[in-house]
């Protein structure tokens, strides 16, 4: 999966011409790393048609405060420029396979 920062989010994110879920993470979160694995499953299943990227908090404080993060991991789905799917904690894939149905 690759990492989005601050300077590149919009390139990489908002002007994506499929949608991009967004993985708001940090190094200290340990259910950050354990939805990792789960992500890059779907990531290498689906990335036909979703694009998955991580942004780490801690070195980006741009973006998650632009699109009150409060919470990690947090699980935005960016499509057109908007957020139009927001998924917060940790699933297991098949939960999170249902939730990102309309985009998998």
């Amino acid at each position: 999966m690759k990492a989005v920062t601050d300077a590149d989010f919009e390139t990489e994110v908002l002007k994506s011409d499929k949608p991009v879920l967004v993985d708001f993470w940090a190094e200290w979160c340990s259910p950050c790393r354990m939805i990792a694995p789960i992500l890059e499953e779907i990531s290498a299943e689906y990335g036909d048609k979703i694009e998955i990227v991580k942004l780490n908090i801690d070195e980006n404080p741009q973006v998650p405060a632009k699109y009150g993060i409060m919470a990690i991991p947090t699980l935005n789905v960016y499509q057109g420029g908007e957020v139009v799917k927001q998924i917060q904690g940790v699933k297991p894939k098949a939960a999170l396979l249902r939730e990102l149905g309309e985009f998998v």
